[in-house]
C-alpha cells in the first residue's frame, strides 16, 4: 500500500515505516556529524555537505510532517519561534503583515519588538472576523495574512478558507499557526493555506522534553526556498538527537490527540454552567462563538486546550491556579501531564489576556481525576 493511502494513525504509529539501511532497523538511527566527505572530484557523493543546511536525521521526521498535513514538503527548526520568524524573515523591508490580535504572546512581542524596527508593517486584525479581515486587507494589502487557529490564550477560531481567499484576492499569501489542531484535527493546506506552522515543541512531541519547530508547505516555490535559506543560513536548526526524539514522539500523535480532545471535551461540558466560572472558552462547546467554524474545519475534535474565567476576577484566577494538584503549574501545553497557568501573569506588562484567565492544557490522565482536580480547586 503506498503511502499517500494510508490512514494518518498507521503513518503516524510507523513513523511512515521506514527500514533504514545496511541493518534493516525499525528505529532510524540518529546522524550526529556535522560534516560530510567529499569525492576525489570535489562532488559530494553522499549528497551532503555541512549538517547545518540539512541533518539525515531530519529526513524521516520531516517527511511524516509533511504527509500528515497533506504538503509538498517540511522543514524542522530549532523551536517554534525559529520557525514563525522564517515565514516572516522570508517578507521584505517594507512588507505589510496582518496577525490576529490574540496570538501566542512571544510572537506577538517579536513582530512588535523586532519584525516592526527591522522593517515590516504589522497591523492585527479581530480573530474571529472575517468582515474585519477583509476590510484591513483590501487597505493595507499585506503580503502574509498570518493565522492562529484556535489562538492562544482565548481559543478564537478563524476561518482558513476564507482568510486564503481574501489573501490570493490581494496578491499575497497564508501562514497558518497550527500547534494547537496538529494535522489530525486540521489540515489548512486543504483550506486553501500556503505555509503551516507547528510549534513542535508542544502536541507533535508530547512529551516535554524537546524544543522544535516546523514549517510545512503547500508548495516547494521560491518562498519556501527562501525560508529553507533563512534557516539555514541563520543556524535555526534543530539538533540531530532532538530530531529523533521527535519522530519518536510523533508515533503516538494520534492516540494522545484523541484521548486529550475527549478529556477536554468533557472537562468542558461539565463545567461549562459552573457558578464559579464566567466563561468556559473551548471550542468544542455549542455555546463557543467561533463553534461552527471550528466543527466545519476541525475533524476528530476540538483540541486539548482551554481557559477558565474565574467570575470574581484576578485573585480568584490566582488562587484557583494554586490550589490544583493534578494539573501542573507550568507553561507549555499539549504534553502527556495536564498543566495550568494564570496566563496574563506569565506574559506580564502589556498583555492583552484578561487578568481572571487560566489557560489549561489537557493531558492523557484520567479525565475523572482531572474533573475531581478542577473541583476542588474552585470549591
Amino acid at each position: 500500500m503506498k503511502d499517500d493511502m494510508r490512514r494518518p494513525e498507521t503513518l503516524a504509529a510507523q513513523g511512515l515505516g521506514r527500514i533504514a539501511e545496511p541493518y534493516r532497523d525499525i528505529v532510524p538511527p540518529i546522524h550526529t556529524t556535522t560534516t560530510y566527505e567529499r569525492g576525489a572530484d570535489g562532488t559530494y557523493p553522499g549528497g551532503r555537505v555541512y549538517s547545518r543546511a540539512d541533518n539525515p536525521t531530519y529526513d524521516q521526521a520531516e517527511a511524516l510532517i509533511a504527509a500528515l498535513e497533506g504538503a509538498a514538503g517540511a522543514m524542522l527548526f530549532a523551536s517554534g519561534q525559529a520557525a514563525a520568524a522564517a515565514v516572516f524573515q522570508s517578507l521584505a523591508p517594507g512588507d505589510c503583515a496582518l496577525a490576529p490580535r490574540n496570538m501566542y504572546w512571544a510572537l506577538r512581542k517579536w513582530l512588535l519588538g523586532f519584525a516592526a524596527p527591522w522593517g515590516l508593517k504589522i497591523d492585527f486584525y479581530d480573530n474571529a472576523s472575517i468582515d474585519d479581515l477583509a476590510a484591513k486587507a483590501r487597505a493595507l494589502r499585506p503580503r502574509l495574512i498570518w493565522v492562529e487557529t484556535p489562538a492562544n490564550p482565548t481559543w478564537d477560531v478563524t476561518d482558513i478558507a476564507a482568510a486564503s481567499s481574501i489573501a490570493r484576492s490581494i496578491g499575497g499569501f497564508v501562514a497558518v499557526d497550527s500547534t494547537v489542531a496538529t494535522p489530525l484535527l486540521t489540515r489548512p493546506i486543504e483550506l486553501g493555506a500556503d505555509i503551516v506552522m507547528h510549534s513542535a515543541t508542544k502536541s507533535l512531541n508530547g512529551h516535554s522534553d524537546v524544543i522544535a519547530g516546523a514549517l510545512a508547505a503547500a508548495r516547494d516555490d521560491e518562498r519556501w526556498q527562501a525560508m529553507r535559506y533563512i534557516r539555514g543560513s541563520g543556524g535555526a536548526v534543530l539538533g540531530s538527537f532532538e530530531a529523533w526524539l521527535l519522530l519518536r514522539g510523533m508515533r503516538t500523535l494520534h492516540l494522545r490527540v484523541a484521548a486529550a480532545c475527549a478529556s477536554a471535551q468533557a472537562i468542558a461540558d461539565r463545567f461549562e454552567k459552573h457558578s464559579k466560572l464566567s466563561h468556559v472558552l473551548y471550542p468544542g462547546l455549542r455555546g463557543h462563538p467561533n463553534h461552527a467554524v471550528a466543527a466545519r474545519q476541525m475533524r476528530g475534535g476540538f483540541g486539548a486546550m482551554m481557559s477558565l474565567r474565574l467570575r470574581d476576577g484576578e485573585e480568584a484566577a490566582k488562587s484557583f491556579t494554586a490550589k490544583l494538584r493534578v494539573f501542573k503549574r507550568a507553561t507549555s501545553l499539549g504534553s502527556v501531564e495536564s498543566l495550568a497557568e494564570h496566563r496574563a501573569s506569565v506574559e506580564g506588562p502589556g498583555t492583552t489576556c484578561p487578568a481572571d484567565l487560566v489557560r489549561m492544557s489537557v493531558g492523557v490522565e484520567h479525565v475523572d481525576d482531572l474533573i475531581a482536580d478542577i473541583d476542588q480547586a474552585l470549591s
